[in-house]
């Protein structure tokens, strides 16, 4: 395909793989610049069909129930991110030299249609820790007085917000592994990966295929690489990334920082990557206590927020203020309640080992509610790193058999809660014993570990019945 102005798009044949979140806004795009565009989707539900319909109805052909079979003459596949590489559909493009796109790859082709000056892309991935750093950059990019948005794997389209007819100063753009996959041309202004730990393997095949691909951010970066000084992985990713000249390698880290670093001085927030004279100066951003909440992952958060947004060229001042202002989503490290001087703390969104771990190292003393799907997870390193904190264990889920079994490994002396049943009233019988076992002083929180679906919709759900639970234990 061309360069990506209109007249490249006039009666070429594209095909879209999957209805959706991503399919429905690419199919419309596309027609509405003269493609002739087939949508495929393996589904043909009842919310499948009223979806085609939508499109049928603009002029679009749909085909449901069949996303394996490539259609005659298609010249571009653009896909749904979460459509895995060894399906059929993509084998015979590639036997046809068919390029395979994402929508992260067509926004990214699409942002300068019609001669529109386009609006950088600040980019953010890693295993955890995504959303809520994205959020924190728009933050502070809007305190600066910028036109932002946060927008890709957070929910917002990115073709939304490089079509749109007010154009932004400059995106802050969460993207997920499976995204970074299907997303070649994507050069970002500066990217950072956040951590790197086991996920999604079913999907990207090993561990070393998933880490390639969250690296793609980095490709093409033109002002900075920004990286987690505690994570070698996410350095080895910047040394072997292909950027252009002059780009720098910036890490964040939670103690003091070295040159070319942001990092944490007696609770002050500090650069010293973006100063006159790194080697001697640093310059204060904000406190510790401006970040909501102060954990030390969030305070990581912030500081991999504030090298993307200082590679920008935003003041100190616009940090400190985008911080403050930052209010984080429901169910990441939410303060629920005070009970009987006990806290209770929903971070329902830990649903892997990563995240756990990095809940489960905020506070000193944790009853500690977790289970569910594991998706193929273990749980001894996550036990054997936060035994010392755990006063006892209430366990819930499909596969709470994994974690009990660790505990009785690496914490045998913790004791140990194993609520076998799955019913809607599971989760107030497991904050019941959690209150049965907490003392003042420790924090009963949810972080699971694990997926959500074996017992509840999804994570919010989840926490909400958390939530409700807590409520409970007053009345």
């Amino acid at each position: 395909m061309g360069s990506g102005q209109v007249t490249d798009w006039q009666g070429k044949n594209v095909t879209v793989a999957g209805l959706g979140v991503s399919g429905i806004p690419a199919a419309k795009v596309l027609h509405g610049l003269g493609a002739r565009v087939t949508v495929v989707n393996d589904g043909d539900d009842a919310r499948a069909r009223e979806q085609a319909a939508e499109l049928e109805a603009l002029g679009v052909t749909v085909r449901l129930g069949d996303g394996a079979t490539l259609p005659e003459g298609t010249e571009l596949v653009v896909t749904a991110p979460g459509w895995k590489p060894d399906k059929p559909l993509f084998t015979a493009a590639h036997a046809a030299g068919v390029p395979v796109w994402g929508d992260v790859e067509l926004a990214w082709r699409l942002r300068e249609l019609d001669g529109r000056e386009a609006a950088p892309w600040l980019c953010v991935t890693g295993t955890n820790g995504k959303t809520t750093t994205t959020q924190m950059l728009a933050s502070i990019l809007e305190a600066a007085g910028l036109r932002t948005a946060a927008v890709g794997n957070i929910g917002v389209s990115l073709l939304d917000a490089v079509l749109g007819e007010e154009p932004y100063d400059v995106l802050a753009v969460e993207l997920s592994s499976y995204q970074l996959h299907w997303a070649p041309s994507l050069r970002a202004h500066s990217a950072t990966v956040l951590n790197l730990a086991p996920d999604h393997l079913d999907w990207h095949g090993s561990m070393e295929a998933y880490a390639k691909d969250k690296g793609r951010v980095y490709e093409g970066n033109q002002v900075a690489c920004v990286y987690n000084v505690a994570d070698k992985a996410t350095e080895d990713l910047v040394r072997e990334a292909d950027v252009e000249e002059g780009c720098r390698a910036v890490g964040f880290t939670l103690g003091a920082p070295a040159p070319s670093q942001l990092g944490v001085v007696d609770g002050i927030l500090v650069d010293r990557a973006f100063v006159e004279n790194r080697q001697q100066n640093a310059q204060e951003l904000a406190e510790v206590s401006d970040v909501n909440p102060p954990a030390p992952h969030n305070i990581a958060n912030a500081l991999a927020a504030a090298a993307l947004a200082r590679a920008f060229g935003v003041p100190a001042k616009a940090v400190r203020d985008g911080l403050r202002a930052f209010t984080p989503d429901a169910h990441r490290i939410a303060h629920v309640a005070d009970v009987d001087g006990v806290a209770y703390v929903d971070d329902s969104k830990a649903t892997n080992t990563h995240a756990a771990q990095a809940s489960l190292a905020a506070y000193p003393s944790i009853v500690w509610i977790a289970g569910g799907l594991a998706k193929g997870a273990t749980f001894d390193e996550l036990v054997a790193q936060s035994a010392k904190r755990l006063r006892a264990a209430v366990l819930i889920g499909a596969d709470r058999a994994l974690i009990r079994e660790a505990l009785a490994r690496h914490a045998p002396e913790v004791p140990v809660v194993d609520l076998d049943r799955t019913d809607t009233g599971a989760m107030l019988a497991a904050v019941q014993e959690a209150r049965r076992l907490a003392v003042e002083g420790d924090t009963v929180l949810l972080a699971p570990a694990c997926a959500s679906m074996d017992m509840f919709v999804n994570y919010n759900q989840r926490g909400d019945m958390f939530a409700q639970a807590v409520g409970e234990l007053g009345t």
